[in-house]
């Protein structure tokens, strides 16, 4: 009974010999840094690359048409200049006695390497070259690949051709589902400052009334104030002394008590016209789809226009601005689509 064996065969061993000096890393070669400057490897770089460049024109599919002599004498050539790399690899100057005899020996091995293995590799570099080549097997295989891709392109037109209606529907849906967005996203922004305005508002709300409960606190004190044996007046410079700082005081307290009854009125009105603006951002779309006449839709995106960026009365303010679209306005663009279709009928 015989025992099955996993040895690469000789085939193998050839690819993996000539691939492994196909990628070599030139760069290794000189180790300046562990070499220095005066027993480096720098001069046996642009060799080895040449050498190296020689090798990566025999291509490793041609190796399979090549004989047992042919493969030998290959991964021979090939082993035999590897090995010249991994000696400078492993290159030690403390084990030599003369390192930079050995150094040079080495660097000059590898620039003598160039010209046997051009002699011995040469023939196979055509029939490579050659093999790579072969018009008609690329040809045939051409040939080849345009039948399974011509044989593949109508299953998949027919897919695309499915998948077209969906796709669309999907990208509907997502155009709808984006504008929908943009205008909640817009809408959003009238909110928040809704939002905040309302909440100036009630502070300054409880401000004015705060002044306001002051200013009559006073008024009632100020009745009794000559009363007070302290404060009363006992000539005509006190008593006009006084009556003037009453009257600062008065003044004093009227002026905030008009300045945050002010503020309030103004937060009360910016919030609910920012409020408006959000309404009239959240239900106009659906008006406008509503209706499938221009003349209309056109009305009803000034107005929405209108309410967001034009002065609006709420009561808490005084505006003399009247509204952004006239009657007439609107009657011309509610007649469009007739003025429009007359024209058409009389051509």
């Amino acid at each position: 009974m015989t025992e099955e064996t996993n040895e690469p065969t000789l085939l193998e061993k050839v690819s993996a010999s000539l691939v492994r000096i196909q990628g070599f890393d030139v760069d290794l070669l000189p180790r300046v840094d562990h070499l220095g400057s005066s027993l480096n490897f720098k001069e046996a770089v642009e060799p080895a690359r040449r050498l190296i460049s020689l090798y990566r024109r025999l291509s490793v599919t041609a190796l399979e048409d090549f004989p047992v002599t042919v493969l030998n004498q290959i991964i021979a050539q090939c082993d035999g200049d590897y090995q010249k790399f991994d000696q400078i690899i492993e290159f030690e100057p403390k084990e030599q006695q003369t390192p930079s005899n050995v150094r040079d020996s080495y660097i000059q091995g590898i620039k003598n390497a160039y010209d046997p293995a051009f002699t011995k590799l040469s023939p196979y570099i055509s029939y490579s070259l050659h093999r790579s080549a072969d018009f008609q097997r690329l040809d045939t295989d051409a040939r080849s690949t345009f039948q399974k891709i011509k044989d593949e392109a109508g299953t998949i037109q027919t897919a695309l051709s499915q998948q077209k209606s969906d796709a669309e529907g999907i990208l509907k849906d997502i155009r709808d589902t984006a504008a929908e967005q943009g205008v909640t996203q817009q809408a959003i922004y009238f909110q928040t400052e809704s939002t905040d305005h309302d909440v100036e508002a009630s502070k300054w709300e409880k401000r004015t009334i705060g002044v306001g409960i002051t200013l009559i606190v006073f008024a009632v004190l100020s009745m009794f104030l000559h009363k007070w044996s302290w404060l009363a007046p006992i000539n005509t410079y006190e008593t006009a002394q006084l009556i003037t700082s009453k009257l600062l005081i008065f003044a004093i307290l009227t002026y905030l008590l008009i300045l945050s009854a002010k503020n309030y009125l103004n937060h009360k009105h910016n919030s609910i016209v920012n409020k408006h603006r959000q309404n009239a951002l959240m239900t106009y779309k659906a008006m406008v789809d509503a209706t499938d006449d221009p003349g209309s839709r056109e009305a009803v995106l000034i107005q929405a226009a209108s309410c967001i960026f034009n002065p609006q009365s709420t009561g808490y303010t005084v505006s003399n601005e009247g509204a952004a679209v006239s009657g007439k306005s609107m009657i011309e663009i509610l007649s469009k689509p007739v003025i429009q279709a007359a024209s058409s009928s009389n051509k």
